[in-house]
């Protein structure tokens, strides 16, 4: 396992690897010797930021510890179509049989970072952040968030360990805002777990933050609410006595639309298309030149494909 990476990463690695290989990857074997060696060259195909790196380098020293892979840029770093991002020398057989492997981690990830990033500029100046949600992956949760973290974006929860969040179901059950924040509040002080309630309007604002300084929650999160009620909502917050709630605004948040979100003053926007509707960012490997070309090819002889 390489020493940059989670033991769930390094399983999920060989997982893909088993995925794409299965019994034997019988083109490069019946193609390339076994002794083969040479060099290869990772490209972006279109602009955008880079995310990945670890997962995507891992994967060929996974099947080869010798292979060397110089990365040319980092995750976070921009590139635009053409740029290098990497260099691989070593034996043909591991690089040839994780190069898909390898472009899917990288690819995915830098898609993700990509769009993280048009989201974080489009909000810069505000002082309003962009944070991720759980839709993501199966699997792949500690990746995707790391990509958006890469790309200037922050990250909401890991799981459902690490913050007390009261949705609508568990109001519901619960028999309300503040009975839920009763039942919960207590306990997560005394775990040391921030606690985030989520309102879909402002009576229900109102019910969350109409309690003393120390029976608040840490996060209100404002779901679905139009600009003029995500203005309300920080005005209501704004006039009560400190700590404050941070204000996050959710549900179906857009490109076209997060600025005009961020500049009603709430102070998160989470926007769960960061990491389920983010477009691959195309990247390729190829191999360097080789001084001759096969026979059949040299000669123009015929062969099916």
């Amino acid at each position: 396992m390489s020493r940059d990476l989670s033991p769930e990463v390094d399983r999920l690695i060989e997982a893909a690897l088993a995925e794409d290989v299965g019994a034997g990857d019988w083109t490069t074997l019946w193609t390339v010797s076994e002794e083969a060696r040479g060099s290869a060259t990772i490209l972006a195909r279109a602009g955008g930021v880079i995310a990945g790196t670890g997962p995507a380098g891992a994967v060929f020293c996974k099947l080869d510890p010798e292979v060397g892979v110089e990365w040319s840029r980092a995750d976070g770093d921009r590139v635009q179509a053409g740029d290098e991002v990497a260099r691989l020398e070593g034996r043909l057989h591991a690089i040839l049989t994780g190069e898909r492997t390898a472009l899917n981690f990288l690819g995915r990830l830098s898609g993700i970072a990509t769009l993280t990033a048009r989201y974080v500029e489009a909000v810069a100046g505000t002082g309003c952040r962009v944070i991720d949600t759980r839709k993501t992956t199966p699997g792949w949760r500690g990746l995707e968030k790391r990509a958006v973290a890469a790309a200037g974006g922050e990250n909401h929860r890991i799981g459902l360990y690490d913050m007390v969040l009261l949705k609508e179901n568990h109001i519901r059950h619960a028999g309300g805002v503040g009975r839920a924040l009763d039942l919960v509040l207590p306990r997560a002080r005394s775990a040391g777990l921030p606690v985030e309630v989520e309102v879909t309007d402002l009576e229900e604002l109102s019910m969350a933050i109409g309690r003393r300084a120390g029976d608040r929650a840490d996060r209100v999160l404002l779901d679905n609410m139009s600009e003029e009620q995500l203005r309300e909502a920080v005005r209501m917050v704004r006039a009560l006595d400190p700590p404050l709630p941070l204000l996050e605004a959710s549900g179906g948040v857009t490109l076209d639309a997060v600025r005009r979100i961020a500049e009603t003053g709430v102070d998160l926007v989470s926007v769960g298309a960061l990491t389920h509707s983010a477009a691959t960012l195309d990247v390729s490997l190829l191999l360097a030149a080789r001084g001759t070309e096969p026979a059949a090819r040299r000669t123009g002889a015929e062969g099916t494909g």
